[in-house]
């Protein structure tokens, strides 16, 4: 018979469970409730294609959210570009070529990172990079989508690189060792046996790195700009959807306004995009998984 100290752990494990679960379907259900009387005046049709984001113009309102969905694709590929590459050659270095006592000092620097508030990353870029870069391209305005997505990269940065990491790890001693004896190089065992062999931790490493970026609020927030503009130029000022629903939010908006009610049709678009793109990420990582196991 199981003890009373097992059977207490084993409720309140399974409460925990229960929480997380209650809560998550509580986020969707205000959401989708919420949503129902933004699209009761608003057209799903015209709420997906307008080319337009004007809630706050009293004549002629317009709910375009692919201008909002435009700038948080914007800044979220421009941080991905960066610092995908660069976070899976940090982790082969640490992985493969660093001494342990480097790794022991290095790794956790780069983790220190992820404790960095992201209302510190947002000054960064508005007061240092963006008039470094205005040295280069003196036509770049104050606020712009480069500048965000280039110190998003940096937040994003300890996440790819410390998980690939522990990823690269994790490939069984006797892959490497059977490369060597081939006689593959450092370079090619890292990069032919040992990146493909752990090819699902690295794209889960990269799926959190993505969701992380899309959800980032104060950085493109303070350094991107809050103007509402359909445009793939990274020069220019944008405004993402969680700009948008932090602005909004904390605003003088009328409670139950249309442009109240916008606030949880964007955040389900969202959601529902993250969800979409999570489930597509889940299928290439169970794909890898079983094809190198």
């Amino acid at each position: 018979m199981k003890k009373w100290s097992e059977i207490i752990i084993e409720k309140l494990l399974a409460l925990s469970a229960g929480i997380t679960i209650l809560t998550t379907l509580g986020i969707i259900w205000v959401l989708f409730s919420e949503s129902i009387h933004f699209f009761s005046e608003v057209s799903v049709f015209d709420f997906l294609t307008d080319l337009e984001w004007r809630p706050s113009d009293d004549r002629d309102p317009h709910f375009g959210v692919m201008v909002l969905l435009s700038g948080t694709l914007l800044t979220t590929i421009i941080a991905v570009l960066i610092a995908v590459p660069m976070g899976l050659v940090i982790a082969v270095y640490l992985r493969e070529y660093a001494p342990d006592n480097i790794r022991r000092i290095l790794k956790p620097m780069l983790e220190l990172l992820a404790a960095v508030p992201t209302v510190v990353y947002g000054y960064f870029a508005l007061s240092v990079l963006t008039p470094f870069l205005r040295n280069f391209l003196p036509e770049m305005p104050l606020f712009n989508a480069l500048s965000a997505g280039m110190v998003m990269a940096i937040m994003i940065l300890p996440i790819i690189s410390s998980l690939s990491e522990d990823a690269l790890n994790a490939v069984p001693k006797v892959l490497r060792e059977a490369s060597y004896g081939l006689g593959a190089t450092t370079f090619q065992t890292a990069f032919k046996v040992v990146i493909p062999s752990a090819s699902s931790g690295i794209m889960v490493s990269i799926i959190l790195g993505i969701s992380r970026a899309i959800g980032e609020t104060m950085i493109v927030a303070m350094a991107a700009g809050t103007k509402p503009q359909l445009t793939l130029n990274p020069l220019e000022s944008v405004m993402t959807i969680t700009t948008y629903m932090a602005e909004t939010a904390s605003g003088d908006v009328e409670f139950g306004s249309i442009r109240y009610q916008s606030i949880f049709a964007v955040g389900i678009t969202l959601f529902v995009f993250t969800f979409i793109l999570n489930s597509i990420s889940f299928y290439i990582k169970r794909k890898y998984h079983a094809q190198y196991e």
